[in-house]
Order: structure tokens, then C-alpha cells, then sequence
């Protein structure tokens, strides 16, 4: 069963807990127009009335006030629209993903433009790029090259993003995370 993120009040329910119409039991309740309006305490068998006269639905909003709130409305419209909008919004979201560009201690100048490239234009789709510096054999000895190769690329890199973590060593491998200025 799909969860509907229904909005009332500021607050987030799901399908499984709201009560509609003969599934609340609870007597008196607090009814609530489909306009806003307050009516008041009322009991359950007048607000099934009024709602009916209406042809709306009760829906419970609030379970765990006492007495427990209820608005009519027209819930197979109002969970359609929910679930519209929740297509909309999901459709405008980007999903922000971690691309990776390695590194090595000795590399050349062409290899490292072309790689800065490709960082350049992760960051600007609105990516996280973790840069890794890897070291073979005894490169491993002199970390400071490596991080030497870091830095000067996150400073080339700093118009379009920050560093959201330090370079950091574990094993053979050393990298940071740089973030991008602006998402899209």
C-alpha cells in the first residue's frame, strides 16, 4: 500500500493512520469545515450528517488531540492531489551523487588538466567529487606529494567548489570530498 504524504497543519500522516469516515469511532469530536471554518464539539453521528449533507468525507487530522479533530473534505481528490504534487516534487529534485577522479603522486601535467576537467564538470551538474591520491610501492613514503597534488587542485577548483573534507590517509589511499558551490 502507498504511503501518501498528506499535509495538515504543517505535519506529515500517512495513509496507514488516518481514519475516513465510518473508521472513526471516537465520540465527540471536533469538527472542522472543508472551508477552515470551526463548527466545534460535536458528536460523530452529526458530523457524519453535516458531511454527508455536503457530500464530503470526515477525515481524521489529528488522532491524538481530545477530543480528536476531523475535517471534511473530499479525501479521493485531496489524496490525489497529494499524490500529484509528491510526482511533481520528485521530478524537480536532483539527486546529488559522488563521482570520484584519481590521482597519483607523479602525474603530468596534460593527465592532470584533463582530470581537473571532469572534476570542473561534475561540480558544475551539482555533484560531490572525491578526489583520490593513490601511491604505488614506495611513493607511499613522501604523502607530502600527494597532498601537494590535492591542494593545488582544490585551489584550481575553488570557483566552483569547497572542500567539504580535509585529505585524509588510510592505507595506500588518500582523499577528500570537495562540494559544490551551488546545487542545481
Amino acid at each position: 500500500m502507498p504511503r501518501w504524504g498528506l499535509r495538515f497543519g504543517g505535519r506529515a500522516i500517512s495513509d496507514k493512520r488516518v481514519r475516513v469516515n465510518e473508521q472513526i469511532r471516537i465520540s465527540p469530536i471536533r469538527l472542522i469545515q472543508d472551508d477552515g471554518e470551526q463548527i466545534g464539539i460535536v458528536s460523530i453521528d452529526e458530523a457524519r450528517e453535516r458531511a454527508t449533507e455536503r457530500g464530503m468525507d470526515l477525515v481524521e487530522v489529528a488522532p491524538e488531540a481530545r477530543p480528536p479533530v476531523v475535517k471534511m473534505m473530499d479525501y479521493g481528490k485531496f489524496k490525489y492531489e497529494a499524490a500529484r504534487a509528491a510526482r511533481e516534487a520528485k521530478k524537480k529534485q536532483h539527486n546529488i551523487q559522488v563521482k570520484e577522479v584519481k590521482f597519483r603522486p607523479g602525474i603530468e601535467d596534460h593527465d592532470y588538466e584533463f582530470k581537473l576537467r571532469h572534476a570542473r564538470r561534475f561540480l558544475d551538474e551539482g555533484n560531490k567529487v572525491k578526489l583520490t591520491m593513490m601511491f604505488r610501492g614506495r611513493q607511499v613514503t613522501h604523502p607530502e606529494i600527494g597532498v601537494e597534488v590535492l591542494s593545488r587542485a582544490t585551489e584550481e577548483l575553488k570557483d566552483v567548489g569547497k572542500v567539504e573534507s580535509h585529505p585524509n590517509f588510510e592505507g595506500r589511499i588518500m582523499s577528500m570530498v570537495l562540494a559544490p558551490l551551488k546545487v542545481r
